[in-house]
């Protein structure tokens, strides 16, 4: 199968049907034979690539831009702690302020966090872009993922049930949002992590992002590097220097924290271009020798477990039925503690910084920490990802310069305020203006993690147990293929700059980086969980489905709400038309079964989200 990414659709050339792998669940257990027919056809060639592009929106005009009289008297813009962004030479650049239409206001929620409702809707419409965004920051924090588990009897939650919770119910969809794309840019997976007390673990790791969403980025890249989860992930924890034996400080975390966290491999303007020597070839932002010395930065720093803790006095933790106690899980919430005679005192040479010989090892450590902050490629190293996460696979360079200078200032005379680059992100013009519903180079791939986050708040989906116990989605052939915090390597589930190959995007020297999940298999096995996972039955979490099913006599209708709701009006009249006419069989009325007005509502689902316009988000 080959997709394209042109002309507002994902095209295949289908050699073979995307036929369910062995043991899925079939059509028929969860929807009415007659409909069958319709889900095998209509949603296999969605997802393997039918159907054109074209939103059904209306797209309204443009809005007024902030006007620096206004600003500076602030009667026009009121934000909270975002209202310097207004002020900037990049806030003056916005001519998109305010949704004008319903579409609008959907597609803008839809990149600023999970799922869009009727409240969501009217509250973007009345408030205008940046004093909803400004609400949603200065927004008090909701219960942590820590504090989660921790409600629970021992051991009867884990990392998967902590992370569905808090992307399914928490009342800060934006802050949430976005900490799940920073477990993609600052990358720990459960899959790999060992202690005591993982899940409370890998819960205190999710909550340092969630926290960083609204923080400052040199805080957060303190926080990640001595955060626990990450000693676990990238060795840090244990870490040790050189010896006469021939131990060398482990390098694991001192490149990742360059090529993927910070600056990247390769030097950069702030439009993210990368810059060249005189022959053309890339230059290098670090080398190896950059890496054996800022490794010795990293080197003392162990898990914060106290004696008191470890002694089997105070603190200690027995667990249920056991005859052996151990370690209390404070240490989980604490940052790792540095031991000075495991620390490398020999100088350190990096970046154009040094740490002189005998440093002390925090000082050693802000000093690396603020010359990686300091660096000219964080700024568009990481915007840009952040572009690419939240809003398009290819921003204009433009778009990046402009994200990249709030990095550099906030409006006031911030660097690196999380909160105000995040709002520059879905601010822009790029991301505003209706010219990227019709441009076959703007967009992204819907991950199967979000569709499946977006289904769950959409339909108001339960847990009977409250322990969201929906698990490790990470399986292509018979799940989604992807899982929160369950990255298979430190490289994340794709790569930024991933091309599939012998496609039109290749051709086109385009990037597509959701695509590196994509293949027959996982196109089949997302639509047969999908299929499985919509009905209301026994297992523990369930769509809601009440606001559906008040429209279910009526096919269009219900098909124009989940449109709306799901793809911004972006299905074209005629996916639209193919399922309200799959729909249309068997006919209903209101004397029909529950079961089958169930199924009507859970054909229309599958259905929208299968279509191609509804997989590519504009």
């Amino acid at each position: 199968m080959q997709e394209t990414f042109a002309a507002g659709r994902v095209d295949a050339t289908v050699d073979e049907p995307c036929a369910p792998e062995p043991g899925a669940p079939e059509a028929e257990s969860a929807f009415s034979p007659a409909l069958a027919a319709a889900l095998a056809a209509s949603a296999a060639l969605a997802a393997c690539g039918g159907g054109g592009g074209g939103g059904g929106g209306g797209v309204g005009a443009a809005g007024v831009g902030f006007s620096s009289a206004d600003v500076g008297a602030g009667t026009t813009v009121q934000a909270g702690s975002l209202t310097p962004i207004a002020g900037t030479a990049t806030g003056q650049t916005y001519v998109y302020t305010q949704a004008k239409t319903d579409d609008e206001a959907v597609r803008f929620l839809l990149q600023a966090q999970f799922s869009a409702s009727e409240a969501d809707i009217a509250a973007v419409r009345s408030k205008g872009y940046l004093p909803w965004l400004g609400e949603q920051v200065d927004m008090p924090p909701a219960q942590t993922g820590w504090d989660w588990i921790a409600s629970k009897p021992y051991n009867t939650v884990n990392t998967d049930d902590m992370v569905w919770n808090q992307l399914i119910t928490a009342p800060d969809g934006f802050r949430k949002r976005v900490a799940l794309a920073f477990t993609e840019i600052f990358v720990v997976s459960a899959n790999d992590i060992g202690s005591n007390w993982p899940h409370h673990m890998m819960a205190g790791y999710w909550d340092t992002l969630v926290a960083g969403v609204t923080g400052n980025f040199r805080k957060l890249l303190e926080d990640v590097t001595l955060n626990p989860a990450m000693g676990y992930y990238l060795n840090t924890k244990g870490n040790q220097k050189e010896n006469a034996q021939g131990r060398q400080p482990d390098e694991n975390f001192a490149r990742e924290v360059m090529q993927l966290m910070t600056i990247g491999l390769y030097q950069l303007e702030p439009d993210g271009t990368v810059k060249t020597a005189a022959d053309g070839t890339p230059l290098y932002s670090y080398n190896m020798d950059d890496v054996t010395n800022l490794a010795r930065v990293f080197t003392g720093y162990d898990l914060d477990i106290r004696n008191d803790e470890k002694s089997g006095t105070a603190g200690a933790f027995t667990p249920p039925g056991a005859t052996y106690t151990v370690e209390n899980n404070a240490w989980t919430k604490r940052p790792m503690a540095l031991t000075a005679s495991r620390h490398s005192t020999l100088e350190a040479k990096f970046l154009g910084a040094t740490v002189p010989a005998n440093t002390e090892g925090k000082a050693a450590l802000k000093i690396a920490l603020d010359t990686l902050f300091n660096h000219p490629n964080v700024g568009p190293f990481l915007c840009k990802q952040l572009i690419q996460r939240l809003v398009t696979s290819n921003p204009s360079k433009a778009y990046v310069k402009r994200v990249s200078d709030i990095f550099a200032d906030n409006g006031a005379g911030v660097r690196g305020d999380m909160k105000s680059v995040l709002a520059a992100v879905v601010l822009d013009n790029e991301a505003r203006s209706p010219a990227g519903l019709t441009d076959g180079s703007f967009g992204r791939l819907r991950e199967p993690m979000l569709r499946f986050a977006q289904w769950a708040r959409t339909t108001g989906a339960t847990s009977t147990s409250g322990n969201w116990k929906i698990g490790d989605l990470s399986r292509p052939n018979d799940r989604l293929g992807q899982s929160p915090l369950r990255s298979p390597s430190v490289f994340n589930f794709f790569r930024p700059g991933y091309v599939p190959p012998s496609t039109a995007i290749a051709a086109a020297n385009l990037v597509a980086p959701e695509f590196q999940l994509v293949n027959e298999t996982s196109v089949g096995g997302y639509l047969n969980y999908m299929q499985s996972v919509l009905p209301r039955n026994t297992k523990d979490v369930n769509g809601g489905y009440g606001a559906e099913l008040a429209l279910v006599l009526d096919p269009a209708a219900l098909v124009r709400r989940l449109n709306l709701l799901f793809a911004a009006n972006q299905l074209s009249a005629a996916t639209q038309n193919l399922i309200v006419n799959a729909l249309g069989t068997p006919a209903l009325t209101a004397t029909s079964s529950d079961s089958a007005k169930l199924n009507r509502v859970y054909s229309a689902v599958l259905l929208v989200m299968a279509a191609p316009e509804y997989l590519v988000q504009k």
